[in-house]
């Protein structure tokens, strides 16, 4: 999963370089906390709604949003969008101090556990990526209802709280696919992952609908690997690979209460050209459309 564990890999400390901040080890492995403009915004929010007498069910109603993303902004976990502040703004009394307040947010990474911050962090730059997936929605993709149903699944069991931090730091991350229409997204993902009814066949159909969303822009890729495959050069696992804006390649591997951000050059290259084969294997992008669209069908 993209959300859960502890990074064990002290040496890939020095990949983080290119295409990252570089920082202590000791604060990679700390869980951080929302930043504190989003903490100060969303006690503005939530002022501002008291004020007007109004619960987190009323201002979402009025806002278009769900009363877990009222709380979630309002907490400091997620960082609103420009719909949400604007809606918000006219709901609050139009004053024009959500919109200037706003200016000063900063994102924070709630939510995001310490394996994954280094690939996220290098995901926010780099200017291609690939994602191949034989367990689960890959994260970019998956629906609030679908990411909800994964983390409600999570043994141990997480508080509402947690449950609602990861949901919200999946659905924030997903804003790079909007916000980058200039960057390659390139997904490969298993049938079977697609055909599983994690959540029930409600939040399968809509999971399939967000997955048609999601890949429709040009920059977005999507491949499906079929059930009838007789060749599979992946057969080791999920794989995630990236491009600097310096030009280098990164890997990313993760697995049960793990994760390695991959630097070596000749790791990468091995890893690089699996993928790459991977890619003739699995269907053409519009076949592997077509075969969404049938499974939407069926459901």
């Amino acid at each position: 999963m993209d959300v859960v564990g502890v990074e064990g890999e002290a040496a890939a400390g020095a990949a983080v370089s290119a295409g990252a901040r570089a920082v202590p080890v000791g604060e990679w492995e700390r869980e951080p906390h929302p930043s504190d403009s989003l903490r100060t915004f969303g006690a503005f929010v939530q002022a501002l709604r008291e004020h007007a007498g109004l619960s987190r069910a009323d201002l979402g109603a009025r806002v278009q949003y769900s009363k877990h993303t009222v709380e979630s902004v309002e907490l400091g976990r997620r960082m609103p969008d420009e719909a949400f502040v604007e809606r918000a703004e006219e709901a609050l009394g139009n004053t024009g101090a959500l919109r200037r307040a706003a200016r000063h947010l900063t994102r924070g990474e709630a939510g995001l556990a310490a394996w994954f911050r280094r690939w996220a962090r290098l995901e926010r730059e780099a200017v291609s990526l690939c994602t191949y997936e034989c367990r689960l929605v890959p994260g970019l993709l998956q629906s609030e209802g679908y990411a909800r149903a994964l983390f409600e699944n999570r043994i141990p069991l997480l508080t509402d709280e947690q449950l609602e931090a990861q949901v919200e730091a999946r659905m924030e991350r997903q804003r790079m696919l909007r916000e980058r229409p200039t960057v390659p997204f390139h997904f490969i993902v298993e049938e079977a992952v697609l055909r599983r009814r994690l959540g029930g066949a409600e939040v399968r159909r809509a999971q399939l609908d967000y997955v048609l969303e999601q890949t429709a822009p040009r920059n977005v890729t999507l491949q499906v690997m079929p059930l009838e495959a007789e060749y599979h050069s992946c057969m080791d696992g999920p794989l995630r690979l990236l491009e600097t804006p310096e030009g280098r390649r990164l890997a990313y591997s993760e697995g049960q209460e793990s994760g390695r951000l991959i630097g070596d050059s000749k790791e990468v290259r091995v890893l690089q050209q699996r993928y790459d084969t991977l890619r003739s294997q699995a269907l053409h992008p519009k076949d592997s459309r077509a075969l969404l669209e049938r499974l939407r069908g069926e459901t």
